[in-house]
């Protein structure tokens, strides 16, 4: 029996049948096999039965052992595709230079298994366009083209054209394509139709490929409801209301695939002369496989270019979309097709998101763009979402980076010049407007919003308050830059001037000493030496505690120290001398730091500033532990820690807690420089605590790493590994100086060579 073939299958079941004097139909109700199901065997249409309708068919005509054995053998051996069977040889060209999806692959090839329990599955491969759906189900296809030995067929859906097929017309195409017969056809009729189809279904294992969707509607009819077979749908959409599918999105490469992808297409000589341009190329493309290929493509067809001169080429974003085409290929067209089919009040906001500065939004910003009411807003960004066309993650909004570009073009194409600047204006003045109200919830003498103020986002906490104010901060530092170009001095002081205490809150951001040298800028602009000296103060602040600048900050505090004598402003004097000892005193210039130091004292004393004392103080006690005093140095922090419990709500509560969690820390670095380890750890413990809960997870990083190192001293190795790793946990969010020496630490302890801590070291 090992030469039965499947013809052979199909006369050796139509012999028992005879034998078993059974027509179709009797055997059909025998069996539980369908009436064309049988017919179809019988007549080697079909030619790899499954076991389980063998078995089936077995029973129905009551075969012997013998009989049964015969019967199982055929249709083993004719469980190979047939010549005439749609499979990945018919599918299109252009999968042979495929490259990464690995994780997605792997997905695919355990769903593909799951399928052979006799229930379909359906994957669905959402993504923007140029993603490379397509070429993802394809190579897919043909990997796992032995798994379903029915064949493989893909259909093209059509989604993007003006009028897509609907589901009536794809299954009879899809019927047709499986070789069910015209008269079979007809005997069913339209209505019949979709029967037909989950009988064929659901009788073969199958892969098809359906791409291109549309919407739910039109590919929810051709999904099987039962069988061993697989669906793979690619389409633009997300196809959110689809329900048992397998989701996998698809977003552009990582920057180690791209490479290798654009590797694939300009040869591995090119790539390897140049691969600095190589990346660079990859990033312009925004690893977008699309235009990856297209780019890849360019220079495969131009021998005499170099990869680093397309590199140049890409570089100028007003030209990017337009280099990459190559022939009848072009990234615009694939995102000109998507737009086509927005709404216009989709259409509208994807033009006008071209303006947000940042690299994304929320939906307040994107409700100020075009005048949209909130909940209108968000519907339409869900729309965008929905499409394709713009990204989100956790209430954030993003566009690709090309197809920023490509809103850009649609924007100056489509929207006057004036309506371009009215929405721009629009955005930026609400951003700062919102900063400035966000902002003074850390400053002493406003907290929350007052009564009359109605914004649009929800700043009735002051953790909320940082949370915009962080998520939102590329948007409003672009608008706060605007200010300052237009000549909008004001705005521009009146904004740091609101930040400057939240600032402590977000150290590490890298944008501080810009904000607050710009309104330096502007505060001379406008001839007020007192707001000269306070922004030259917050300055001074900025480049010794954020860029570790200190000679450069000393610098500025003197011009501060200037600006403010001659403006008579005593408090600005005050901390003028702060910032002075506070810098000279990581100098390691003690001496120079102790006049400053009694000045600092002095001044705010005599002006009643209950703040600014308690800084002076605060920064006394750290200026003695920098001097070696230590012992003198932890008596001073409590007398400050004293300070500040007698003067309870006199001092702005978020103030107050940092100072306590800076004094904490302090006290924790004394001790550590003392040798008292266990005392050190306690009080290191608590600060690294109280930073975490205030969300400060910059200085959170450097406590941790000084607690780690106590804990390692007093040999207690792995809670001081648990605190290194904790750090690392951070990201980030962390100080990158310390999450380097946290990632050491942990390295150390690995090998055996756990570093001892720093006696007296900063924090």
């Amino acid at each position: 029996m090992a030469d039965v073939d499947a013809e052979e299958f199909g006369a050796l079941l139509r012999r028992a049948r005879l034998r078993a004097s059974l027509t179709i139909e009797e055997l059909a109700e025998a069996s539980g096999v369908s009436v064309r199901g049988i017919g179809d065997l019988e007549r080697g249409r079909r030619a790899t039965p499954q076991r389980g309708t063998v078995a089936a068919l077995a029973d129905g005509l009551e075969l012997d052992e013998a009989g049964r054995e015969r019967l199982l053998t055929a249709a083993r051996t004719g469980r190979k595709p047939r010549q005439g069977t749609v499979g990945v040889r018919a599918f299109p060209r252009g999968i042979h230079d495929f490259a990464g999806r690995e994780t997605e692959l792997a997905r695919l090839t355990a769903l593909a298994a799951q399928a052979a329990s006799g229930q379909p599955v359906v994957v669905a491969l959402p993504g923007p366009p140029g993603t490379g759906k397509t070429t993802l189900a394809l190579h897919a296809a043909r990997m796992l083209a032995d798994r379903f030995p029915d064949g493989q067929l893909m259909v093209d859906l059509r989604g993007m054209d003006d009028t897509p097929p609907g589901p009536a017309e794809l299954i009879l195409r899809v019927l047709k394509a499986l070789g069910v017969a015209d008269r079979e056809l007809a005997k069913a009729g339209p209505q019949g139709h979709p029967e037909l189809y989950r009988q064929v279904m659901a009788e073969r294992c199958r892969l098809l490929v359906l791409d291109n969707a549309r919407d739910e509607a039109q590919v929810r009819p051709l999904l099987p409801s039962a069988g061993a077979g697989m669906v793979m749908i690619t389409s633009r959409r997300l196809l959110s209301g689809l329900e048992s599918v397998h989701r996998l999105p698809l977003g552009e490469l990582s920057p180690e695939e791209a490479a290798t992808f654009l590797t694939t297409l300009v040869g591995q000589e090119r790539a390897d002369a140049d691969p600095t341009a190589l990346a660079e190329v990859a990033q312009r493309c925004a690893h977008l496989p699309l235009a990856l290929r297209v780019a890849g493509n360019w220079l495969a067809t131009r021998t005499g270019w170099t990869v680093r001169r397309l590199a140049g080429r890409l570089a100028l974003e007003e030209r990017r979309l337009d280099t990459l085409t190559a022939g009848d290929l072009r990234v615009s067209a694939a995102f000109e097709l998507s737009y086509r089919q927005l709404t216009p009040k989709a259409a509208r906001l994807f033009r006008l998101l071209a303006l947000v500065d940042g690299p994304d939004t929320g939906v307040a910003g994107a409700a100020r763009l075009t005048g949209q009411a909130l909940l209108d807003t968000e519907d339409t960004l869900e729309e965008l979402v929905e499409t394709g066309l713009l990204g989100t993650d956790q209430d954030r909004y993003r566009f690709h980076d090309l197809l920023r570009l490509y809103a850009r073009s649609r924007l100056h194409a489509e929207e006057p010049h004036e309506n371009i600047e009215a929405a721009r204006s629009s955005l930026h003045r609400w951003l700062l407007d919102t900063a400035v109200v966000a902002g003074r919830w850390y400053e002493p003498d406003h907290g929350a919003p007052p009564p009359t103020w109605q914004g649009t986002v929800d700043l009735s906490t002051a953790e909320r308050a940082r949370q915009w104010l962080q998520a939102e901060g590329d948007n409003w530092l672009a608008a706060f830059r605007a200010a300052a170009t237009a000549g909008d001095h004001a705005t521009v002081v009146e904004v740091a001037e609101a930040l400057h205490w939240f600032s402590d809150q977000w150290i590490f951001w890298g944008h501080w000493p810009d904000v607050f040298r710009t309104a330096v800028h502007c505060a001379r602009a406008l001839g007020d030496p007192s707001a000269e000296a306070t922004q030259l103060n917050y300055h001074a602040w900025a480049l010794m505690i954020c860029e570790g600048r200190h000679r450069e900050s000393v610098e500025c505090s003197a011009q501060a120290l200037a600006a403010a004598r001659r403006a008579g402003d005593l408090s600005q004097q005050a901390w003028a001398h702060y910032y002075s000892a506070w810098a000279l005193g990581l100098l390691g210039d003690h001496a120079a730091a102790a006049p400053h130091n009694r000045e600092t004292v002095r001044l705010f004393e005599a002006v009643g500033d209950l703040h600014g004392t308690l800084q002076a103080r605060s920064n006394t006690a750290q200026n003695l532990s920098l001097g070696g005093r230590h012992e003198e140095s932890i008596t001073e922090i409590l007398r400050t820690l004293a300070f500040l419990d007698e003067a309870g709500d006199r001092i702005e509560p978020h103030i107050a807690a940092f100072t306590r969690t800076t004094l904490q820390m302090n006290i924790g670095l004394a001790h550590t420089a003392l040798g008292n380890w266990s005392e050190a750890a306690e009080h290191l413990r608590t600060a690294a605590d109280l930073w975490r809960d205030s969300g400060n997870h910059g200085v959170e990083s450097r406590a941790l790493i000084r607690l780690g190192d106590a804990l390692l001293a007093a040999g207690r190795r792995d809670e001081g590994r648990d605190a290194f790793t904790r750090a690392v946990c951070l990201g980030e969010a962390a100080d990158p100086s310390r999450l380097t020496e946290a990632r050491e630490r942990l390295a150390g302890l690995d090998t055996h060579r756990a570093p001892l801590p720093v006696p007296g070291a900063a924090g």
